[in-house]
């Protein structure tokens, strides 16, 4: 940072957290009588000292986020631009392309690759940008000039309508920047084809970070009746098709996914035959659909459990650890004999020892031992900061759930 940058200081013992990896400051950490708040701008360069006024490092900073600043770089002589955007997207796209042989990946997960408050998806030659920051949204225009030289997209499209930008003080909105975007956006994962919505569909269109899981999945469901719930578009109910199951019927509450789900079916294949009759779908509330299935006596050799985020505050933790216990609870009861559960959850504030006893609690309810057999989280395009447990927040397990 250049010594035009305004010093943020912190309070005495307020930097130890900081020293120990973390890259946020907290509002209440900073000595406003030294760095008053009102004194900054929202997006504003920023020298972090601690309260001797030795410098941290670099930041950026909004004095209205709870979240006021995130660290950039603690060696003072590196600042947020469009050079050091290059070089960091350069080394987040070295490791993707290490990893995967195709361009469909997360290119930039925010702080597990140093660039807090970015998040980049790599759909081929269509790439989604999502900033939720305003020291970020500051560098908008150098993001997209970098990703332009660097990988030359047909598209660039700004996914700017995430909720946490509310609490940046920064508006919503969606806009191709670059190029013209394809009438269609066919991704591969795992030996799928789908075709995503990346202006209307959740999040960036799809949800990569369950890649490894579904491709955990893969192996349990040759020849087996499959039930996919929250199922969306498909990714794990259509990779369970091409994996051979034998049929694989899907609960989604939306219809325009619902559509989109089957369409996408109808482009995939399991040994030179399209997987699209052997998909059925209902549209409707999951803990609905699945007390109707009991009610029928429907069963299932298979079932996969990956539902939004129950818990996505703190205060919601009770009322959401009882909906992850009672939609786990009802896949059982909907279970064959020794048939095997997919169960995920992509809430941040249930651990994976949490979600572990949470199955294991309904499994005695309904008076089943279970087996846990494997235990994922994200792929590695979705690294985790190890400082920051925020960056660390899916989990999925594979069990097997046996009669007593």
């Amino acid at each position: 940072m250049t010594d035009s940058a305004p010093p943020l200081r912190l309070k005495k013992n307020e930097e130890r957290r900081l020293r120990a990896g973390h890259l946020w400051v907290y509002s209440n950490e900073v000595d406003t009588q030294h760095s008053p708040l009102s004194g900054f701008e929202p997006g504003a360069a920023v020298r972090v000292e601690d309260h001797k006024g030795h410098c941290l490092g670099n930041a950026y900073m909004n004095p209205h986020s709870l979240i006021c600043a995130r660290l950039i770089s603690r060696d003072p002589a590196y600042v947020l631009d469009a050079s050091l955007i290059k070089h960091r997207l350069n080394i987040a796209l070295s490791l993707r392309q290490q990893l995967f042989p195709q361009p469909y990946y997360r290119l930039v997960h925010g702080e597990g690759d140093n660039l807090p408050g970015l998040v980049v998806d790599r759909h081929g030659d269509v790439l989604v940008v999502q900033i939720s920051t305003a020291g970020m949204e500051v560098h908008k225009e150098a993001i997209v000039a970098v990703l332009e030289k660097l990988l030359k997209p047909t598209a660039i499209v700004l996914r700017n309508d995430n909720p946490s930008r509310k609490n940046e003080g920064l508006d919503s909105y969606v806009d191709t920047v670059s190029g013209t975007l394809p009438e269609t956006v066919l991704i591969e994962e795992n030996g799928a084809r789908f075709e995503i919505d990346v202006l209307n569909g959740q999040k960036t269109g799809w949800f990569y970070d369950h890649r490894m899981n579904r491709a955990r999945m893969q192996h349990y469901v040759k020849d087996k009746r499959v039930l996919d719930v929250f199922s969306y578009i498909g990714g794990w109910g259509i990779e369970a098709l091409t994996a051979g199951a034998s049929e694989v019927m899907c609960v989604e509450a939306s219809k325009s996914a619902i559509d989109r789900l089957h369409h996408n079916a109808g482009l995939n294949e399991f040994n030179g035959a399209s997987v699209a009759d052997k998909l059925a779908s209902v549209e409707g509330d999951a803990f609905e659909a699945l007390k109707s299935l009991r009610q029928a006596r429907e069963h299932f050799d298979v079932v996969i459990v990956d539902p939004p985020a129950f818990i996505k505050r703190k205060k919601d933790f009770k009322e959401g650890l009882g909906a992850y216990r009672r939609i786990n609870q009802m896949a059982m009861q909907v279970l064959n004999k020794g048939g095997y559960l997919m169960s995920a959850s992509c809430s941040f504030h249930l651990g994976h020892g949490q979600l572990r006893d949470t199955l294991l609690k309904a499994s005695r309810h309904v008076d089943r031992n279970a087996q846990l057999l494997e235990q994922g989280h994200q792929g590695p395009d979705h690294p985790v900061h190890p400082a920051i447990p925020e960056t660390d927040y899916l989990k999925a397990f594979i069990l097997r759930v046996l009669m007593n």
